[in-house]
C-alpha cells in the first residue's frame, strides 16, 4: 500500500533521456461500486503539465517512479481533464467525505491521507486514513495525542459536485439505506454545497426527500427551501406529514406563503390550511389530521382492509379510532388488538371506549401527561364538539420537549 503524499512531490524520469518530471496529483475514475482504478499520473515537466497514462509507469511502490517504454518526458501530451476523471489530492485529499460504515452511525470525516495499491493486478484507491485525537490521561489534563485510522473505500461516498469533470454524485442507493434522522445529521455538519448534495441525491425519492426535511433543523430548512422555486417547494411540502409542512411554511417569509401554499394539490393545500389556525404549541399544531377511523357497525375485517387500503404513515396507523356517523370519537384500539381479534368480529366489541384524549388546545404539559399516564404512543384530538380532529404521536411530542443539544451528536473527525 502506498500513500498519496509520499508520492505527491517525488520525482519521475524517462529511460531513454535524461528527463525528470515532478508528481503533482494521481488521476483516477470513480464509480458507484468497487475501487477506483488509478489511471494515470498528472506530472509536472519543463513547467507543463503532462498526464502520464499508468500502463507506462514502473517503481509504484518502490518509490523509483520512471516511464517504461521508449519514449521522454517532453513527447507526452499536455494534460487536459476528460470527462469522468478526479484528481485525488485536488478533489479529495483533505476534504470531507461521507463514511457509511456497518453498524455505525454515519459521519462526516476528513481525508488526512489517501492509500493506493495493487487490487488485481492494477493500481487502485484503497481507502484513506484519518486524523484521530485520543486524551492521554497520564499526562497533564486535556493533553492529546493524534493517531491516524484506515477507512476503506466501500465504506466511503465522496462530495464530487465540486469536480467539474464528474459525472457521479453523492449515490442515492447507498444514502437510501441510512435514516432520515442520520441524513438530517449530515447534511446538518456538512457545508451548505455538501449539505444540499445529499439532498439532491435522496430527492430521487421524493418521500425520503420529505422524511429528511421533516428532521432537519428551521436554519437548514430554510437554507435549503431558498435555493428552491415556489413550485418545488410546493411538491415538497405536499410530501410531508402536514404538521411538519405548515410548520416550515410558518418559517418562510411572509410573501412566498400563499403563492406556495396556492401550488399545492388541493387536498394537501386544505389540511395544511386547516392546521394553520392552532397555536404550534398546542395539540392542535402538533397534530396529524391523517388518522385511520371507522364506524362502529363495521368489522375487524373491514378495518383490516382500511389500514391496507390507506396511505397514512406507519406511525400514525398504529392506533385506530371508533367514531359516530357525525364524526365524534367513540372509542379506540391498536392494530395489535385488531390482528388478534377473530375474523368479522364487530369493531364495537374490541374498541376502548371513551379513550383518553386531549382538546385542540391543550399544552405539552396536558398532552405529556396524558400519554404518560395512559402509556399512549399516539392521542387523539378533539375539538369544542368532541369531533376527531386528528392525533399526537410519541414522535411528535419528543420533538417538542427533548433539548436541542441532545438532538445533534454527529461529530466530524
Amino acid at each position: 500500500m502506498v500513500n498519496i503524499k509520499d508520492l505527491v512531490g517525488s520525482q519521475i524520469h524517462s529511460r531513454i533521456a535524461n528527463h525528470v518530471g515532478r508528481v503533482i496529483d494521481l488521476v483516477t475514475r470513480l464509480a458507484v461500486e468497487g475501487y477506483p482504478p488509478i489511471t494515470g499520473l498528472l506530472v509536472l515537466y519543463n513547467r507543463r503539465q503532462i498526464f502520464i497514462p499508468m500502463k507506462l509507469i514502473t517503481g509504484m511502490n518502490k518509490g523509483d517512479l520512471a516511464v517504461s517504454n521508449e519514449r521522454d518526458l517532453a513527447n507526452f501530451d499536455p494534460f487536459k481533464r476528460r470527462t469522468g476523471e478526479v484528481l485525488l489530492k485536488r478533489d479529495i485529499l483533505g476534504r470531507k467525505l461521507i463514511y457509511l460504515g456497518e453498524h455505525t452511525k454515519p459521519r462526516l470525516i476528513k481525508a488526512a491521507e489517501i492509500n493506493i495499491a495493487d487490487i488485481g493486478g492494477s493500481w487502485r484507491v484503497a481507502g484513506i486514513e484519518v486524523h484521530k485525537h485520543r486524551r492521554i490521561f497520564r499526562h497533564s489534563p486535556g493533553q492529546e495525542e493524534e493517531h491516524t485510522g484506515f477507512i476503506d473505500w466501500s465504506h466511503l461516498e465522496p462530495f464530487l459536485a465540486h469536480v467539474p469533470t464528474s459525472r457521479l454524485r453523492v449515490s442515492y442507493r447507498k444514502l437510501a439505506k441510512v435514516h432520515p434522522s442520520e441524513l438530517a445529521d449530515l447534511v446538518e455538519s456538512a457545508s451548505p454545497e455538501e449539505g444540499q448534495e445529499i439532498i439532491a441525491a435522496v430527492g430521487e425519492d421524493k418521500e425520503l426527500e420529505a422524511d429528511v426535511f421533516e428532521e432537519l433543523d428551521d436554519e437548514h430548512q430554510l437554507e435549503l427551501v431558498a435555493r428552491r422555486t415556489d413550485a418545488q417547494v410546493a411538491s415538497l411540502l405536499a410530501t410531508m406529514a402536514p404538521d411538519d409542512a405548515v410548520d416550515l411554511l410558518s418559517e418562510i417569509e411572509q410573501e412566498r406563503r400563499q403563492p406556495i401554499l396556492r401550488l399545492m394539490p388541493f387536498s394537501q393545500q386544505m389540511r395544511v390550511r386547516s392546521l394553520l389556525g392552532y397555536n404550534a404549541e398546542t395539540a392542535g399544531g402538533l397534530m396529524n389530521p391523517a388518522v385511520i377511523s371507522i364506524t362502529n357497525d363495521q368489522t375487524t375485517s373491514d378495518a383490516i382492509e382500511r389500514v391496507k387500503a390507506g396511505d397514512e404513515p406507519y406511525e400514525t396507523a398504529c392506533t385506530l379510532y371508533v367514531v359516530s356517523e357525525d364524526n365524534k370519537l367513540i372509542g379506540s384500539f391498536n392494530i395489535v388488538e385488531l390482528l388478534r381479534a377473530a375474523p368479522d368480529r364487530s369493531v364495537s366489541d374490541i374498541a376502548h371506549p371513551d379513550p383518553p384524549h386531549v382538546s385542540t388546545n391543550s399544552d405539552l404539559p396536558d398532552i405529556a401527561t396524558t400519554m404518560e399516564d395512559y402509556n399512549l404512543t399516539a392521542v387523539p384530538v378533539v375539538d369544542a364538539n368532541f369531533t376527531l380532529v386528528g392525533q399526537v404521536t410519541v414522535d411528535d411530542l419528543l420533538e417538542q420537549i427533548v433539548p436541542e443539544n441532545w438532538k445533534r451528536r454527529s461529530e466530524l473527525l
